[in-house]
């Protein structure tokens, strides 16, 4: 049996409460609780313009904020309150250890501010997939007329979600980050999925064990359900060594045909053969892949992954089919930006790391592949070998292209590399011009880095409306 759900908020008056970094997650912690009467005292190293706006807004309502010093733990702390990036090895938490003082994240406080008929939560983890997938189940949620939200590390705080009652929504599709997991302790959701898992964030995890177990947090207390990837061991793993409540199943996706207590699909067809009256006989028929958008294949198993979790809630076949038309992905997700001379150019910038890219780099059969940036530590060789048959050619850009075309040179010797050395605001023009060139009509030519963006932009984003505004004065041009 699981721990039972903690629903029961402390004496918030009569705490003092430290919260680190002065982010849209503090920020909205700082306030509840200062709104509940505790004492708040809000650190963050930063003492910019924005952070001394933002720490002037907050004392406008009675909040300490102590900027330029994140390091020291304030006297009398009762708890503290991190924001998700926040490494555990930070010094205010050493010496918040050192003072026998908790420490916890956002989601905790949301978690303990819920009321006793609160609206469950349906949790989703991943290293890639994760924002699509919560979206996806928020759609098919509201298409079975349920009030919804997706919410967590996307979207709305949650612990803002959280203070607009007991009353507010039927159910919510709640995000949740490795970071964020790791300072939950007492998070039990209704159901919940891990959707994969590949090395990232291991300079703030530590090691990739220390990752997964983060990442497998989520399934701890599930009620009714723990689903996961029958495609990536590690999450099954991850279920066997869950302490759920008693009766909660494991239910796997799958991309081929599914088994008893499984989600899969049949002649493109995705069919349920968990949440039928007689999983050994039965499938239920939930929707075609076609009603997926875009239909790349890790993008119907983060449909599979969704669906299992609305069923799981109860949410019938239609409402599936239904949610899953009615979804629109998010910009810079395998987006389709235009075709030039029977050329097809697609945004993947949020593949910002190996797994991703591979995810997006298999739903395409002939290929000129832009990538680069920071690598974060990872390695390319498995990526590059197994999308080596794939690549028409590869033009590279960044900090640590370098890595990739080592790879490549090791793996895809034939393959065509163009290697920029540029870091200018006109690369990203060049790199498509470059990726014209090499690309034939029925080509797709992809936007997946497999590397994070900061090296040449302020994000993900603004490396994606390069790319399509580059795409874009490519097509005037040739037009």
């Amino acid at each position: 049996m699981g721990s039972p759900e903690v629903t029961t908020a402390p004496d918030w008056q009569s705490m003092n409460i430290t919260v680190a970094g002065l982010g849209v997650s503090g920020i909205s912690a700082a306030r509840a609780l200062a709104g509940l009467g505790a004492s708040v005292t809000v650190v963050d190293g930063g003492s910019s313009e924005a952070h001394r706006e933002r720490a002037a807004s907050l004392e406008g309502q009675g909040i300490s904020v102590r900027l330029g010093d994140a390091e020291t733990l304030p006297e009398g702390t009762d708890l503290v309150v991190t924001s998700p990036g926040w490494k555990p090895t930070s010094p205010l938490f050493e010496a918040a250890a050192e003072a026998g003082v908790d420490v916890v994240g956002d989601v905790e406080i949301a978690w303990r501010l819920r009321g006793p008929d609160a609206a469950p939560w349906l949790a989703i983890t991943g290293t890639n997939g994760k924002t699509t997938t919560t979206q996806m189940l928020a759609s098919i949620l509201a298409a079975a007329g349920l009030r919804t939200a997706a919410v967590g590390n996307i979207g709305t705080p949650i612990v803002d979600v959280v203070q607009e009652g007991d009353d507010a929504y039927d159910v919510l599709a709640v995000e949740l980050s490795s970071y964020q997991l790791h300072w939950a302790p007492s998070l039990r959701a209704h159901s919940a999925a891990v959707l994969n898992l590949a090395p990232d964030h291991l300079d703030w995890h530590g090691s990739m064990e220390a990752y997964a177990a983060d990442k497998g947090r989520i399934y701890e207390g599930n009620r009714v359900a723990c689903v996961y990837n029958m495609a990536d061991k590690a999450t099954e793993d991850l279920v066997r060594g869950a302490d759920v409540e008693e009766g909660c199943r494991a239910v796997g996706f799958t991309l081929g045909t599914p088994g008893p207590s499984q989600l899969g699909v049949v002649e493109g067809i995705l069919v349920d053969r968990a949440f039928v009256e007689d999983r050994h006989k039965q499938a239920q028929e939930l929707a075609e892949i076609a009603d997926v958008h875009p239909p790349a294949p890790h993008n119907i198993a983060n449909a599979l992954a969704a669906a299992a979790l609305a069923r799981a809630f109860g949410v019938p076949a239609a409402a599936v089919r239904d949610g899953l038309r009615a979804f629109k992905p998010d910009a810079h997700r395998i987006q389709h930006v235009a075709d030039v001379d029977r050329v097809a150019y697609i945004d993947d910038s949020k593949a910002t790391n190996t797994h991703a890219a591979e995810a997006s780099l298999a739903a395409y059969e002939s290929i000129v592949w832009i990538a680069g940036g920071l690598a974060k530590g990872a390695t390319f060789d498995e990526l590059v070998a197994k999308s080596a048959k794939r690549l028409r050619g590869v033009v590279l850009f960044g900090a640590d292209r370098a890595l990739i075309r080592e790879a490549l040179a090791r793996h895809a010797p034939e393959v065509p590399v163009v290697d920029l050395d540029r870091t200018d605001t006109g690369a990203m023009l060049a790199a498509v011009r470059e990726a014209a060139r090499l690309s034939e009509p029925g080509d797709t030519v992809l936007l997946a880095p497999a590397c994070a963006s900061m090296d040449m932009f302020t994000n993900y984003n603004k490396r994606g409306d390069a790319f399509a505004e580059a795409v874009r004065e490519l097509g005037a041009v040739d037009g």
